[in-house]
């Protein structure tokens, strides 16, 4: 039995064992949309927005859906990969449960909790069936897959006029109890009209075992409304993730959604807008940083509806040994959606011999009063400017470091939470191996 085969199987015995509500809108959302995955199977590079990056070494596995042992972590343990430099709400998954020992959620100034527990509470349930797979993109067979297994991860619904006091915290940690686990989380993210909310995600395994994370975002932001979303990706070399994000905003709201790609085996990124008012404002930026085999593929769509709105998207790479990256960065913008303005830049780094990227910039215009630009830049470190340093006294491993991380420091000035601010620093100096001697 191939997974694709497992999944559906799984999927039988999900329903039949009482985890999907048959009278909820989500258990029509589901069945729908695993006949889709079922049809369409996984992704292959047949498919133009799969050509550079293949997921065939991971489908070898043979994954478990539903761990068997249900495992514990320690907060010494994992303390680490928290931002405990600052208070915070936390939602902590192990092995795809919930852990109430690690977390702070609420449900004062906002509801800082579980899709499970959403699903089970007539209050939250209105909000599901209203938002629950609204924009994500159901075409997309993996994003079908992770439908039909939501069942836990993080709901958070913020009311309108509220600035919520501190950061979210969303965590999800595989143990390694299982030697293949395939782990789906279902984030759902409604933020009110004049709320602002700031939220750090993170997906990190204990152990050198094989985890795929499928994991699936969708954020609501209503008029006026501020969301800053960092991701954190800087896992061990045996974690994969494929993570889609789906953002709708509202009149005058601002989202921005900054990635930081070091560490993985195989690292697939998703992320679509969709302008649904007008005087939006998008920003996507992102850093990856990665050697060895590794890869990430950063896919991006912002799609301009209405008029008077903007759309910034900046992505640094640095490739080092035989690392492989993508950038697909498409922009579509309506006949209607006149005075667009929309700017897109994608720079790499090429450091090792056999290091590579594949960049493809696109831009869909239908308007005529825009003012519309894409950039993409691939080369080596230049030169020159590495000798200037190594003459005023610099070794060439620190002047090199120096050179690379002012290459990436565009993106990390974009960060407001200082305490991630420096979180960030500090794993750029260790991916660079050096110490950068920077005043935080």
């Amino acid at each position: 039995m191939d997974l694709k085969e497992k999944l559906v199987a799984s999927f039988m015995a999900f329903e039949n064992n009482g985890e999907v509500d048959l009278e909820s809108n989500i258990h029509d959302i589901r069945s729908k949309a695993m006949a889709n995955f079922e049809a369409k199977g996984f992704p292959t590079k047949k498919n133009e927005e799969w050509k550079y990056t293949s997921l065939n070494s991971l489908l070898k596995n043979d994954f478990s859906v539903f761990p068997k042992l249900e495992a514990t972590v320690e907060l010494n343990e994992v303390k680490k990969y928290f931002l405990h430099e600052i208070e915070s709400y936390k939602i902590v998954f192990v092995d795809g449960a919930y852990s109430s020992f690690l977390s702070n959620t609420t449900h004062e100034e906002a509801d800082i909790c579980l899709i499970s527990s959403a699903l089970k509470r007539p209050k939250y349930k209105m909000v599901l069936d209203h938002y629950f797979g609204k924009i994500a993109n159901q075409e997309e067979s993996l994003t079908s897959l992770n439908t039909a297994f939501s069942s836990e991860g993080a709901f958070i619904n913020i009311p309108k006029n509220t600035v919520l006091s501190k950061p979210i915290q969303i965590v999800y940690f595989s143990t390694g109890s299982e030697k293949e686990i395939l782990l789906q989380p279902r984030n759902l993210i409604v933020v009110g009209e004049n709320s602002h909310v700031q939220i750090y995600e993170r997906h990190q395994s204990l152990s050198n075992n094989t985890v795929l994370t499928n994991a699936v975002t969708e954020v609501f932001a209503h008029k006026r409304a501020i969301v800053d979303h960092y991701k954190i990706q800087n896992d061990r070399e045996n974690a994969s993730l494929i993570d889609s994000t789906y953002v709708q905003q509202k009149d005058n709201s601002i989202v921005s959604v900054n990635t930081f790609s070091f560490g993985g085996k195989l690292t697939r990124n998703n992320l679509e807008f969709y302008h649904e008012g007008q005087y939006i404002d998008s920003h996507l930026n992102g850093i990856t940083i990665i050697g060895g085999k590794q890869h990430v593929d950063n896919h991006t769509l912002i799609h301009h509806k209405k008029e008077n709105c903007e759309s910034h998207e900046l992505y640094k790479g640095i490739f080092d040994d035989n690392a492989t990256g993508v950038f697909n960065g498409k922009v579509i913008v309506n006949k209607e959606a006149q005075k667009t303005n929309a700017f897109q830049q994608n720079d790499n780094i090429l450091i090792g011999n056999k290091a590579a990227i594949n960049a493809k910039p696109q831009l869909e215009i239908f308007a005529d009063d825009v003012k519309c630009s894409h950039g993409c830049t691939i080369g080596q470190l230049d030169k020159n400017a590495l000798f200037y340093l190594q003459s005023r006294g610099i070794p060439a491993k620190e002047a090199k470091a120096l050179l690379l991380f002012a290459f990436g420091n565009e993106v990390v000035e974009k960060i407001k939470i200082p305490g991630l601010k420096s979180r960030i620093i500090k794993l750029i100096a260790q991916k660079l191996d050096v110490e950068l001697g920077l005043d935080l």
